[in-house]
C-alpha cells in the first residue's frame, strides 16, 4: 500500500463551517513545523524529524523548536519554553506525533503544563508501539487534538500533509519495508554517461552540485559504493569539508579484488565497512582488519541482504553512490526508494562509456520505471532531477498499537518470547539504550558530583579520565558538553582512534565497571525506568547490535551481550536476589578483566 505525494486516494472533504480559512492557517503553520523539523539534517545521525510551532489565539507565532538529535531536548519542550506565558490558550503544531517512549512523556507533559489548549498533528507516529499514544494522552488531558487527513481534510491541508510526509520519508519507508530508506545518486552527461570510455569521470558535475552531494551524505547514516568505484575513483566519501555528522562508508565487493592502498582504509576520522561473500580472500580480510576496517561476510552478497543487515544496525537512511552494475542490482532488489540525478550540460559520447544504471532486463519502453513526485532544480550549470521510485508508504488506516490491541484482547501481549531485544532509542525498550535521554549525576575522582546528559556521555568520557595530560582532561569536558549522545560517542571513538595514548592504560579492565556504575545510577534515580526493567523479570535481555560483539549479542548470538547481562544483573539486585549463580550476573572479576 502506498501514498502518492501528489494526490489523496479518497475525496477531500471539509469538516469545519469556516474550513477554508481556518484550514489555510493550520496548513501554513504546519508547513512551518515541517520546515524547522529538518534543521538538524547533516549535523547528527539521521533520526525522526520533529518540529513544533506554538501559535497564540491572535495568530502570532510565540515559540518554535526542533529535535537536534536523539537524546536531546524535545521540540515541544523548546517551543513552549520559548513561548513562555503566551502558551495559555495557544495552539501547538507538530509535524509528527511525539515519540515519547521512555515513560516520562516529556513532550506531552510540556504541552499540557504550558496551558496549550489545541494541538494539530501532521501525521501519527509510524512506529506501531508509539502510534497514537501521545494523541490519546493529550486528549485524556482534555486538549483538542486534530490530525491532518483525519480530523482536518481539505485542499488547504493537503500540501501541509505532503510536507510532513516528506520530512520523515526515511522513517516512513523504514517502518513499512523494514529496510533503511535508500537514495541512489549519480551524475551524468547530457547523453547519459557517468564516465568516458577510458573510465575517467572527474568532473562531470559542477562544484555546486558536488556541494549538494556533501549535503546528501550528511543526511545519511551510510554511503555505499561498489568495488569498481574504489578501484577506479579511490573516493573518500566525506560528508563535507570539516564538521558535522560523518556517515559510515560501506564497500560492497563479492571477491574482495580491492587495492591495498585506498582512502577508505583510513579510518582516522570515519569508519569503513566492507561487505563481502563468505570466505572471500581471507588474507585480504585480515589486512583490512589490521587497518581497523570492519569486514562483514554474507552467504550470498546481494543488496537486499545488506540492507536488512543495516536495518538491524538501526540505520535509517542510506545513500548509494555506486556504478551502473551495482545500481541496477539494487534497483532490481527493490531497495532503492528515491533517485537524485545530476545532469551536466556536457556530451562525451562513446559506445563503451558507462551509464548510471546497468542491465535491468527490460526490452520495451512500457517496462520503464517511472519516478513519482518529480522535482527539478537548477544547480549552477547542472540540472538536478529527483523523484521516488515507490510511493511514500501509506500508514492509514491506522494499525492499532499494542496498547490499543491489549484493550481489545487482553490475551495479546507485546512479547510472546522470553527474549527481549533492544537497541535504538525508538525501540519499544529504547530506554535500555545508553543513548536514551536520561541524565545521571555521578561523583568524580575528587568526590565532586557532576551531571552527565546520558550514560553514553559518561562512558565515552571515562576512557580518558585520570590520564595526566591536558588534552585528555579537555577531551573529558568536551564529551560531557556534547549536545547529544551520538556526538559524545563520535568524539570518544574518534579520539580513541586518533590519540590512543590519551586512553587510560587499564581501560579494557575497568570499562564494564564504568558502565555498571552508570547504569545503576540511571535505573536507580528514574522510577519509571526501574519499573520498566523489573517488568522484564523472567526474560533474557539482549542488546540487538549485530556488530558489537562485546556489548551486543551479534548477528547470530555470538556476541558477549555485556550490556544485556549488566541490565539483568541490576534487575536481579533490584529484586533483592543476591544469588551469584544466576546466569545473567557478572562477577567482580569479570568486571575487572572486561572479559567473559
Amino acid at each position: 500500500m502506498g501514498f502518492s505525494l501528489g494526490a489523496f486516494a479518497t475525496p477531500i472533504t471539509c469538516k469545519a463551517v469556516n474550513g477554508n480559512n481556518s484550514h489555510a492557517l493550520d496548513a501554513s503553520y504546519m508547513r512551518r513545523a515541517a520546515e524547522i523539523a529538518d534543521k538538524s539534517a547533516g549535523f547528527t545521525s539521521p533520526h525522526p524529524n520533529f518540529g513544533c510551532v506554538v501559535v497564540t489565539p491572535a495568530g502570532k507565532v510565540a515559540g518554535e523548536g526542533y529535535l537536534y538529535a536523539q537524546g536531546t531536548t524535545p521540540a515541544e519542550v523548546q517551543a513552549v519554553e520559548a513561548a513562555g506565558d503566551r502558551c495559555k490558550g495557544a495552539t501547538a503544531y507538530l509535524n509528527m506525533e511525539p515519540g515519547d517512549c521512555y515513560g516520562d512523556r516529556a513532550a506531552v507533559s510540556a504541552l499540557v503544563q504550558a496551558g496549550i489548549t489545541r494541538v494539530v498533528v501532521g501525521i501519527r507516529h509510524p512506529l506501531q508501539h508509539l502510534r497514537g499514544n501521545a494523541i490519546r494522552a493529550l486528549r485524556s488531558e482534555e486538549l483538542q487534538v486534530d490530525v491532518l487527513g483525519e480530523d482536518l481534510q481539505s485542499k488547504a491541508t493537503e500540501e501541509a500533509l505532503k510536507s510532513c510526509l516528506l520530512v520523515n520519508a526515511p522513517l516512513l519507508y523504514r517502518a513499512a519495508s523494514r529496510v533503511p530508506f535508500s537514495v541512489l545518486k549519480y551524475a551524468m552527461t547530457l547523453d547519459g554517461k557517468i564516465a568516458a570510455s577510458s573510465g575517467h569521470a572527474s568532473w562531470i558535475s559542477s562544484k555546486q552540485s558536488r556541494n549538494r552531494v556533501f549535503e546528501l551524505r550528511g543526511r545519511s547514516d551510510a554511503v555505499i559504493v561498489g568495488g569498481n568505484t574504489v578501484r577506479r575513483d579511490n573516493p573518500r566519501l566525506t560528508a563535507r569539508h570539516g564538521g558535522g555528522h560523518l556517515p559510515m562508508r560501506i564497500v560492497l565487493s563479492q571477491t574482495l579484488n580491492l587495492p591495498e592502498v585506498a582512502n577508505l582504509w583510513d579510518i582516522t576520522d570515519v569508519p569503513t565497512i566492507v561487505a563481502t561473500q563468505r570466505g572471500a580472500r581471507k588474507s585480504f580480510q585480515k589486512f583490512l582488519a589490521s587497518r581497523g576496517v570492519e569486514v562483514v561476510e554474507f552467504d550470498i552478497l546481494n543488496p537486499k541482504d545488506v540492507m536488512e543487515y543495516l536495518y538491524d544496525r538501526g540505520y535509517l537512511s542510506i545513500l548509494w553512490e555506486c556504478g551502473g552494475t551495482l545500481s541496477a542490482s539494487a534497483i532490481s532488489s527493490g531497495v532503492i526508494h528515491k533517485v537524485y540525478a545530476f545532469v551536466a550540460p556536457k556530451i562525451i559520447g562513446g559506445k563503451d562509456a558507462p551509464s548510471p544504471v546497468g542491465e535491468l532486463g527490460m526490452v520495451e519502453m512500457t517496462q520503464a520505471l517511472e519516478l513519482i513526485d518529480v522535482c527539478y532544480e537548477q544547480i549552477g550549470p547542472d540540472m538536478l532531477m529527483s523523484g521516488f521510485l515507490h510511493p511514500v508508504p501509506d500508514l492509514t488506516p491506522v494499525i492499532p498499537s499494542m496498547e490499543e490491541t491489549s484493550v481489545i484482547d487482553p490475551t495479546v501481549t507485546p512479547y510472546e518470547s522470553n527474549i527481549i531485544f533492544f537497541y535504538k532509542t525508538w525501540d519499544p525498550y529504547g530506554a535500555f539504550s545508553n543513548f536514551s535521554p536520561h541524565a545521571i549525576r555521578m561523583s568524580d575522582e575528587g568526590g565532586n558530583y557532576l551531571t552527565w546528559p546520558s550514560v553514553e556521555h559518561y562512558y565515552q568520557a571515562h576512557k580518558f579520565v585520570g590520564v595526566n595530560d591536558p588534552a585528555a582532561r579537555n577531551c573529558v569536558e568536551d564529551i560531557r558538553s556534547a549536545k547529544s549522545p551520538e556526538e559524545a560517542a563520535r568524539m570518544g571513538r574518534t579520539m580513541e582512534r586518533q590519540r590512543p595514548n590519551l586512553v587510560r592504560s587499564h581501560w579494557e579492565s575497568v570499562k564494564i565497571d564504568v558502565m555498571y556504575r552508570a547504569l545503576k545510577c540511571k535505573f536507580s534515580i528514574y522510577p519509571h525506568l526501574n519499573t520498566m526493567l523489573l517488568s522484564t523479570t523472567g526474560s533474557v535481555l539482549v542488546e540487538a547490535s549485530p556488530h558489537d560483539l562485546f556489548w551486543g549479542g551479534g548477528r547470530e548470538g555470538e556476541g558477549l551481550n555485556y550490556l544485556g547481562r549488566l541490565l539483568m544483573q541490576l534487575r536481579s539486585e533490584f529484586l533483592g536476589d543476591s544469588s551469584t549463580s544466576n546466569k545473567s550476573s557478572i562477577t567482580h572479576r569479570e568486571r575487572e578483566n572486561g572479559l567473559k
